[in-house]
């Protein structure tokens, strides 16, 4: 067999899936297409997208000062957490005015382009002379614009990129068989070998101290009063949203009970089995409505793809929706009804003293606004 990769003790296959296609396309985009250099600047569009944390990590890896644009606060904490040197909130920053400001008005080298024509005029506006812009994608549409005297005048190179070949792979593969790359790693325990951390999920509310947990993750209206919380999210949000031809067919919901005249998709709790009831807030008036439907999920992916395809209304965290809305394949309804609520804690019993290690964790987890 030619096109097997024996895979180290160490690489489980879950971590061994996630690698080849978005660390490759990746790689071919920075290694072979950009030809980085060390000590280069280089700028990664949508960091929270698989092919963006990889290149974060192999920019990294080879001595580039690595900018980055995410469309939320939580996605924005998470690549600076990969090492992003600053990363730009793409949302409520313009992101070629914040590279020109962050450069001295120089431009980055590199950019690694894959959204399409939502960013791609800022995106030739990022570069430095004699930059190189290589795309892999176009999400949020394929047809763009481009003033051909800015790309002679700055002597700019437009790379498209497919993915890569069998040898970079294998190139790519030493780093991350060395642990140097990796689809999702935490820098705590990277930094503290002797520290063990156990994740377990579950849909249920778990009683920590039953079960013998150091700490709980859950949203601030559901934390117990005897509990020390620690924020680990910014604010969230919800949002309803459906698919343009959805909506062409069925007409726009005004208020929350307009939802009784649509189909709504509904997840159903893994944990208890109930179904969620739809909470909006407007001017600190809550209303809770039960949504009718079809489709009843227990899996938010299999919501969005249900969304995607038209078959109703989905309310769920806005961070799941963003670059669907961003691209025009989903549109969003009710915002005025969806106010922004406290997000995620880290709690555990005032009663019990944190370990040394524990404290470490907590420090890492903490939200720093």
């Amino acid at each position: 067999m030619q096109n097997l990769i024996s895979i180290p003790d160490d690489i489980d296959f879950v971590r061994a899936a996630a690698f080849p296609l978005t660390f490759l396309t990746a790689w071919h985009m920075l290694m072979t297409k950009a030809k980085l250099e060390r000590g280069e600047d280089v700028l990664v569009l949508a960091a929270g997208s698989g092919v963006g944390q990889a290149a974060i990590q192999i920019a990294i890896l080879h001595g580039a000062r690595v900018f980055a644009t995410a469309g939320s606060d939580a996605k924005v904490e998470r690549a600076r957490a990969s090492g992003a040197y600053e990363v730009i909130h793409h949302h409520k920053q313009d992101v070629a005015a914040e590279i020109l400001r962050l450069t001295n008005r120089r431009g980055v080298d590199v950019v690694i382009e894959h959204v399409g024509d939502a960013t791609w005029t800022k995106s030739v506006r990022s570069l430095a002379r004699g930059g190189r812009l290589v795309t892999c994608g176009a999400t949020t549409g394929p047809q763009v614009g481009l003033d051909l005297r800015v790309l002679f005048a700055k002597q700019l190179s437009l790379l498209g990129a497919y993915v890569g070949t069998k040898g970079e792979l294998l190139r790519a593969a030493r780093f991350f068989f060395a642990g140097q790359l990796a689809p999702v790693i935490d820098r705590l325990t990277t930094a503290n070998p002797d520290i063990n951390v156990e994740v377990n999920i579950d849909g249920g509310l778990v009683d920590i101290v039953a079960d013998r947990y150091d700490a709980g993750v859950r949203l601030g209206e559901r934390l117990e009063q005897d509990m020390i919380a620690v924020p680990i999210s910014p604010k969230l949000r919800m949002a309803a949203f459906g698919s343009p031809a959805y909506f062409s067919a069925r007409g726009t919901p005004e208020t929350p009970y307009d939802l009784a005249n649509h189909s709504c998709i509904n997840l159903r709790f893994p944990g208890s089995g109930g179904l969620y009831a739809w909470e909006f807030e407007r001017d600190g008036k809550e209303l809770k409505v039960r949504a009718e439907g079809q489709l009843v999920f227990n899996d938010v992916d299999l919501i969005m793809t249900a969304a995607l395809a038209g078959h109703g209304i989905a309310f769920m965290l806005e961070d799941h929706a963003t670059e669907h809305l961003a691209g025009g394949r989903l549109v969003r309804v009710l915002e005025d009804w969806c106010e922004p609520f406290d997000g995620y804690y880290l709690y555990y019993p005032s009663r019990r003293q944190p370990s040394p290690a524990f404290s470490l964790v907590l420090e890492a987890l903490r939200y720093r606004a």
